[in-house]
């Protein structure tokens, strides 16, 4: 019987790459083969980042969420690092738009080559990125991001005959599986410890010193003007509130 499972299995691998009839070129196959390429390029286009070459948000929620699913089996942890350049505007308005994607094609550079392979840095969206860090613990996960800090901070970008400087802030939290927190609760915590980063002067690491997603509660009215200029997040802040106590009835 497994001599039989064998022999077919042989059968179907020769089949995927010989064609059927036994010929040496085969249309039907050379298409097969086309149709496959496409396939896998469509595949990582729409997981994709087109500007960073980085993971997009799409992949972010769904590889965040394998992994959070992976240390509640394992009891291995999920490190997860959440990012914002300083200052980006400023960048776009003295040097212009072009700066601005060279700047976050740089920083997007420094994330990946500082990583190690089975982590999974993404752009989150705008100026914002976050690294998903299989298998690390709060201590790990905040040594990473001040390693990160530290480059960036150190590493210019160079611009026509200019130089620009660029800083980051960072959130870091890890999850443990003491709780089933969602994804969305996961991206409000990293956002909280964000927050922070930026409130406490920027270009710092800031993280959840319980190793677990803390409570996550709504900025004051003071502190979104100190950091945006305007009330104009009222509307967004109010929905991530509302958002974060369902998920906690549920829970």
């Amino acid at each position: 019987m497994r001599e039989k499972g064998r022999e077919w299995m042989g059968q179907q691998s020769a089949s995927d790459s010989s064609c059927p009839l036994g010929h040496d070129k085969c249309a039907a196959l050379d298409e097969l083969t086309r149709l496959r390429g496409e396939r896998d390029y469509l595949l990582q286009l729409s997981i994709t980042d087109p500007l960073t070459g980085l993971f997009n948000y799409r992949h972010l929620v769904t590889m965040l969420d394998q992994e959070m699913e992976r240390t509640r089996r394992t009891g291995l942890p999920t490190g997860f690092i959440m990012m914002d350049l300083d200052h980006f505007k400023q960048v776009n308005d003295t040097y212009g738009h072009p700066a601005g994607d060279m700047a976050l094609r740089w920083a997007s550079r420094i994330f990946r080559e500082n990583i190690r392979r089975i982590d999974i840095p993404c752009r989150y969206g705008g100026e914002e990125f976050a690294i998903i860090l299989p298998g690390t613990d709060l201590t790990q996960a905040i040594n990473l991001a001040e390693r990160l800090r530290r480059i960036l901070s150190e590493s210019p970008l160079a611009f026509e005959s200019q130089f620009i400087q660029l800083t980051a802030s960072f959130g870091v939290i890890s999850y443990t599986g003491r709780n089933r927190s969602s994804v969305e609760r996961f991206f409000d915590c990293a956002d909280h410890m964000l927050f922070r980063a930026k409130m406490q002067g920027r270009n710092r690491v800031c993280s959840d010193s319980t190793g677990v997603p803390p409570p996550c509660t709504e900025v004051t009215a003071e502190e979104r003007t100190v950091l945006y200029g305007s009330d104009e997040h009222e509307e967004q802040e109010q929905e991530s509130k509302e958002g974060f106590k369902e998920g906690l009835e549920e829970e």
